[in-house]
């Protein structure tokens, strides 16, 4: 368990949800007043009677955490190992947590004045809970989204104690989709494994509320926003009269900002619900002139607004409630086939992360939310997707609401060709989860099924439920990755060139860029959360245990060995620590370009795209962004720098510089600058480029293409081959500069591609590079008039690759590659064919590329970095980079309550100081400081150069004592 979670296991109440109700609510929490403890229903025996009574002996039983699930109990009590680490949790008995199991607990009768009531509430117990107060069998809840709302103010014990008891019901399997509504990934996927019990128990907050007589039940309010700055609200509840006379009173609302007041007298019958209505036909003050509108991140600010409602009868109020909501307005469009989404009548560039699970052992609680939804907002995305609905709390949808973080909602569905055993109790949950959170503002789409369409009659159900019970405010989507989507994955990594390059296909849906909702790439974690992991007999090499955290065939579609070939490519790792130092690297490049090249083809026909995942539910190698104890990967770093609002940004693939401004504000004046420079930290004045544009609102400008064959005679020049095959027929693909378009012939032998110079030239040096389809016999030809050819090369030892190949100087206008014979089945594939009246091109093997974008004042506004190989994926040569010692000054102050490192680090005299990374220490015990928010890493610094990093944490998290700081670069 790691250390934010040992803070909060155990006493930690869960934080009040969005919408709060009842005069007096009295959590029956773990703490340190509420004791819960389980066993299982199979091992009670002749105290199946007994302990529904009072100061029945459970000190057999285990402790409970609740809300929680069952192991979590145990691994708490410290009856199992550590299943983070190793391979615990895959040596765990199953059998023994695959059954019911009874939760108990005593609480003490609250005070209960004239025509007072008293009414217990579940918000969640997975799959099925049996309540029992006091012996007396009050109710059973099917499904976890389900919400328990008991009365029980006559089953009260009157000695001041009471026994709580609920059977817990197991999931049973298989899982999906048969006990849906669950949560599907519990028997294991491949990021997580299977947990023992299958995440049964209370799995949500419990607690008693006191009342009068009339009960609020389910406010809803909607928004309109005919214009930016006019806004229509509604407002509808339901109003229940839970005692045995007539009531008569008032209904208030206040909304604030504003102090719109709205009332209404009430007269209601014994027993009595009604639903009551507030709307502009009887309120014209619910008509608001220019609104605080809710934007997602990057667009605005997510202003938010508060109703606070009561029932007041006799001068007394019998029940409250307070709800927060924000005004806006969704639209959505599938133009061309392609999802698009609006807010406030503007167009919405998603950029978003998939979240499996919180945790996976159900321990994110309370304000954790609020860091890991603050974590992707600084990553500056603007959407989660809640995939299969595996978070259930509504803690993750108030910290979305407060940071502008939309939400892509789905149901508990996983394309498996079944439907759940009980269609009734799922559709029941669907009308209960709509209910429940249709109030937040972060709720964009509603998706039925991953990666399928809900069986008859499942979909149209849930497409009634959202239109009725959410008013059709917001669009439903029957399958993730079909119906103007662009499919899913696919989830491992591939070279940046392949993200901007027609098209980063995936599985389902249509071709294109489009709409992504799934697609990523493994991502290893940092040395020092691997060690907390990872036991030191298994570290290195690569082994079985790596599996047992996804890396392996249990997690095949990461393309781990993909993966592990892309770090080799920054040379061969000398042990575990090197790898994961050179897999930072691979993380940042890769999960850049994964967003970049979306915002490459933004609105041409790119709308959206999530990674596959942002957030991390176990100890893995795989789909995360920050990793499971907190630390910011380089895919951290790589995401939020490729998604500022306003971005520089250069193409791996086409040598194309653009600027990104997903702000609703025009840029003008902007001056983009390209500087290149070479291994060896110098300027490379005749490669750099500046240009000055106007950026449009919500749009993708051109600033200019580098050229880093200046001396490359093929470039853009025409280019004609014997044939092309279907999936790259182009020859012009071969001297467009463009890595990533390829050509490709006819599966034949004999095949053949020219270049035409445009006029007689020397032709030195020939560059093939090559796609996985090469030529293993091949000849250079050379010609005047492209009739007549001279073999001036050829070999019977093609390699693939990159191919230079020096020639005696000879004049000719067309250079030709003849095949001989090909190296695989399929026909020749060329990325590019390159030719040089020289030796070589006059780069070095790698080069930095600094891109920095100013406004009209001169002010820095955005900036970026790349390195780039003259060889594809071949990083080999940042290995020679000289050891770069560095200087760093820092300071610990207090910012709004956070403790702030700031620190300054420069590079005195090294030529480049590399991959920068800066940790925070705790001097006590050497832990990280973690979770911390900082402002950049992994950043390089040339001679002369400085920067100032901010490290903002809990002031908590020191302990008391001091800190240190580790600040290393790549090159150390």
């Amino acid at each position: 368990m790691n250390q934010f979670y040992s803070r909060m296991a155990g006493g930690l109440l869960l934080l009040a949800a969005l919408t709060t109700t009842a005069q007096e609510r009295i959590d029956l929490n773990s703490s340190q007043q509420v004791q819960w403890r389980l066993t299982p229903q199979d091992e009670i025996g002749r105290d199946s009677v007994a302990m529904y009574k009072e100061g029945y002996d459970s000190k057999r039983w285990v402790t409970a955490v609740v809300p929680g699930c069952v192991f979590t109990s145990y691994v708490q009590a410290g009856l199992e190992k550590d299943p983070n680490f190793g391979d615990n949790i895959y040596q765990v008995d199953q059998q023994k947590y695959n059954r019911n199991f009874w939760y108990r607990t005593e609480f003490a009768t609250p005070r209960l004045g004239t025509g007072k009531t008293c009414r217990l509430h579940f918000k969640g117990i997975n799959r099925k809970g049996e309540v029992f107060l006091n012996g007396i069998r009050i109710g059973m809840l099917d499904g976890f989204m389900e919400r328990g709302d008991f009365e029980v103010t006559k089953l009260l014990s009157k000695s001041g104690k009471n026994v709580l008891a609920v059977l817990v019901h197991w999931p049973g399997k298989p899982i999906a989709n048969h006990a849906s509504p669950t949560y599907i990934a519990s028997d294991g996927w491949d990021w997580m494994p299977s947990v023992p019990g299958l995440l049964q128990g209370i799995v949500s907050g419990v607690y008693l509320s006191v009342t009068g007589g009339v009960v609020i039940a389910d406010p809803w309010v909607r928004t309109e926003l005919p214009a930016k700055t006019n806004a229509e609200i509604s407002l509808s509840l339901g109003l229940n009269n839970v005692s045995a006379k007539e009531e008569k009173g008032e209904l208030s609302a206040v909304i604030q900002p504003g102090n719109i007041v709205l009332t209404q007298p009430v007269h209601l019958r014994a027993g009595e619900h009604t639903e009551i209505q507030f709307t502009t036909n009887k309120f014209a003050q619910l008509k608001i002139q220019n609104p605080l509108l809710w934007w997602p991140n990057g667009y605005g600010d997510p202003n938010l607004y508060t109703c606070t409602i009561k029932y007041t009868a006799g001068g007394q109020v019998s029940d409250s409630t307070r709800l927060q909501f924000g005004i806006r307005k969704y639209s959505y469009d599938t133009t061309g086939g392609v999802l698009h989404l609006s807010i406030n009548g503007e167009k919405i560039f998603v950029r978003g992360g998939n979240w499996g699970m919180s945790e996976y052992l159900l321990r994110c609680r309370g304000s954790e939310y609020d860091v890991k939804v603050k974590l992707h907002r600084e990553m500056n995305l603007n959407m989660i997707r809640n995939w299969i609905g595996s978070v259930t709390d509504e803690e993750l949808y108030d910290a979305c609401d407060k940071y502008g973080i939309m939400i892509w909602d789905d149901f508990w569905l996983n394309s498996h060709p079944n439907l759940p055993d009980d269609v009734y109790a799922f559709n029941k949950n669907a009308v209960e989860k709509i209910k429940r959170l249709r109030n937040h503002a972060s709720i964009a789409v509603w998706c039925g099924d991953n990666e399928g369409y809900p069986l008859p009659p499942l979909n149209g159900w849930l497409r009634e439920d959202v239109k009725t019970f959410d008013g059709g405010d917001r669009w439903y989507q029957p399958n993730s990755h079909s119906d103007a989507l662009t499919g899913s994955g696919p989830w491992t990594n591939f070279h940046p060139n392949w993200y901007f390059t027609k098209y980063p296909g995936g599985f389902g849906g249509n071709a294109g860029w489009g709409f992504r909702t799934e697609i990523g790439t493994a991502v290893f974690t940092t040395y020092e959360s691997f060690k907390k992991f990872m036991p030191d007999s298994a570290a290195w090499p690569r082994s079985g245990m790596w599996d047992k955290h996804f890396f392996g065939k249990s997690a095949a579609n990461a393309g781990p060995d993909n993966y592990d070939a892309a770090v080799k490519s920054y040379g061969a790792p000398t042990g575990i620590e090197d790898y994961c130092r050179k897999a930072q690297l691979v993380n940042i490049e890769t999960n850049k370009a994964l967003y970049e090249g979306w915002q490459h083809h933004m609105w041409n026909d790119a709308s959206g795209v999530m990674t596959w995942m942002s957030q991390s539910a176990y100890p893995s190698f795989v789909w995360q962004t920050y990793d499971y104890y907190y630390d910011l990967t380089g895919a951290y770093w790589g995401v939020k720098k490729a998604c500022e609002p306003l971005h520089v940004q250069w193409s791996y693939a086409d040598n194309s510089v653009k600027v990104v401004n997903t702000t609703l504000e025009n840029q003008s004046g902007l001056k983009a600058e390209a500087i290149i420079y070479d291994l060896n930290g110098r300027v490379q004045t005749k490669y750099s480029k500046t240009a000055t544009i106007n950026a449009l609102p919500d749009t993708t400008t051109s600033c200019f293409d580098l050229t880093f064959s200046t001396e490359n005679r093929a470039y853009k020049k025409t280019a004609v081959a014997s044939s092309g095959a279907v999936e790259a027929p182009d020859a012009a693909a071969i001297t467009d500069g463009n890595s990533g378009s390829r050509w490709s012939s006819n599966y034949s032998d004999n095949e053949w591609v020219y270049v035409d110079l445009g006029e007689e030239q020397i032709v030195k040096t020939v560059i093939l590079n090559w796609e996985a389809a090469y030529a293993s016999a091949y000849k250079i030809q050379v010609s005047a008039d492209a009739q007549h050819w001279t073999d001036v090369y050829s070999t019977s030892e093609g390699r693939g690759v990159v191919e230079k190949i020096s020639l005696t100087p000879v004049k000719a206008r067309y250079v030709k590659m003849q095949g001989i014979k090909r190296a695989t089945s399929f026909g020749y594939s060329m990325y590019d064919l390159e030719v040089y009246s020289n030796n070589q091109p006059a780069l070095t093997e790698v080069q930095f590329i600094k891109l920095l974008l100013t406004d009209a004042q001169g002010k820095l506004v955005s900036d970026n970095f790349y390195w780039r190989s003259n060889k594809l994926a071949d990083y080999t040569a940042l290995g020679k980079l000289p050891k770069a010692k560095l200087k760093f000054e820092s300071k610990l102050v207090n910012k709004e309550g956070k403790a702030v490192i700031d620190v300054i680090v420069s590079n005195p005299s090294a030529p480049v100081a590399f991959a920068i990374r800066v940790q925070a220490i705790r001097t006590s015990d050497g832990e990280r400081l973690l979770p911390a928010i900082m402002n950049d890493n992994y950043f390089t610094l040339f001679k002369g150069e400085h920067k100032k990093i901010e490290i903002e944490f809990d002031a908590s998290l020191l302990q008391g004592g001091g800190y240190k700081l580790i600040v290393e670069p790549y090159n150390k």
